[in-house]
Formats: structure tokens, C-alpha cells, sequence
């Protein structure tokens, strides 16, 4: 796997759109894992495309610093990129963390972060990329779902898989209980998976 990451100190950016419990869950496993100490990482910004996202509360109160790039105060997807490019590069990421970021990145944008930029789908990949996955899911029959970290690549949902957590999909399931079943392993898999990331670049 190819990993630019570099020397320490590795400092970790995230970036939201939403509630950012996933977000909490990764700041909060490196507070108690002791990240810094052990590993010359932190998590130094959050990030939202959205000025209302809950998530920014939450990444406060965690003593987080916290920024906006407000996608509607630009014309195109490549003009909003370049600026959260911009803002990213100011925190020297060893990598950047897409946890609930809706939105589709351009592939300038993926390139230039290219080994360094991971995110989490709600779906065993390769199976149901894109969106209402468990919806899809329960609709197809599965008799189990889960959620992917991933790499991610110009091509959505398509970069390689760093880990994966699985869940069943219980008779009488809605897309929402089902996504809640999902989401409590996410907040178990997304740490874990950034920790390996870091012993792999330590060691």
C-alpha cells in the first residue's frame, strides 16, 4: 500500500459535514490511546463544508480547532477544492480523514493527497458504492451489511480497503435501524484503522 505520510509530527485533519460522531470517535480513541505520545500524531483541525454542522460543536468541545470552507460561497467544485486544499495545507496533514464529508472530491484534489486521504462507506465494499446503501442493502436481500474504510481514488468508493466491520440485517429492519447497527461499529473500525496507518508509518 502506498503510504506518504512522512515523518512526525503526523498531524491528522477531518472533515465534516454533519453530526461528526465519527469525527468524536477518532479524536477521542487518540486522546485515550495517547496518540501523540506514542505515535507523534494528533489530530490538530476539523473541518466543515457547512457553517451549521453540529460537529463543529462537538470538535470544539473537544478542544479541537475548527474551521469553515462553505461550499456555497463558490461557483464550481474545483474553485471550493482549491480552497479547502488551501486551508488543509496549513495544518501540514500526514492525513486527511473524510468522516461524513458529502462531498464528491475532484480528482485534482484526490491526486494531491494521494496515499494520504481516507474515508468511511456504509457498505461492504465493493458492494453498494455511492448512496442509500442500506436501503439498497435491505432491498437486495443482504443477510449482512457493514461499513469499509478505505482509500480513496478519482473513482468513488473504489480505493483500497484498510478495514471492514459486518453486521446482520435483522427481519423488520429499516434503513435507519439498520444505519444506527452499522454506525457503532464505525466508531470502532475508523480509529483502528487510522492507528494501524500510523504504527505502519512509525515502524
Amino acid at each position: 500500500m502506498r503510504n506518504n505520510m512522512g515523518s512526525s509530527p503526523k498531524n491528522i485533519v477531518i472533515l465534516i459535514s454533519g453530526g461528526g460522531s465519527n469525527m468524536a470517535a477518532i479524536a477521542k480513541a487518540a486522546q485515550k490511546q495517547a496518540w501523540q505520545e506514542k505515535l507523534g500524531a494528533r489530530v490538530v483541525a476539523v473541518i466543515s463544508n457547512k457553517p451549521e454542522a453540529q460537529g463543529l460543536v462537538v470538535a470544539a468541545g473537544l478542544g479541537l480547532a475548527t474551521q469553515v470552507v462553505d461550499h456555497k460561497r463558490f461557483e464550481s467544485r474545483e474553485a471550493f477544492d482549491a480552497a479547502l486544499q488551501d486551508v488543509i495545507d496549513g495544518y501540514q496533514p500526514a492525513l486527511v480523514v473524510l468522516a461524513g464529508f458529502m462531498r464528491i472530491l475532484t480528482p485534482g484534489f484526490v491526486r494531491h493527497y494521494a496515499g494520504r486521504l481516507i474515508n468511511i462507506h456504509p457498505s461492504l465494499l465493493p458492494a453498494f458504492t455511492g448512496l442509500n446503501t442500506h436501503q439498497r442493502a435491505i432491498d437486495a436481500g443482504c443477510q449482512v451489511a457493514g461499513a469499509t474504510v478505505h482509500q480513496v481514488t478519482a473513482e468513488l468508493d473504489h480505493g483500497g480497503i484498510l478495514a471492514q466491520a459486518v453486521v446482520p440485517v435483522l427481519p423488520g429492519d429499516t434503513a435507519n435501524t439498520l444505519a444506527a447497527r452499522v454506525l457503532t461499529q464505525e466508531h470502532l473500525i475508523y480509529p483502528r484503522a487510522i492507528r494501524a496507518l500510523l504504527e505502519q508509518a512509525a515502524g
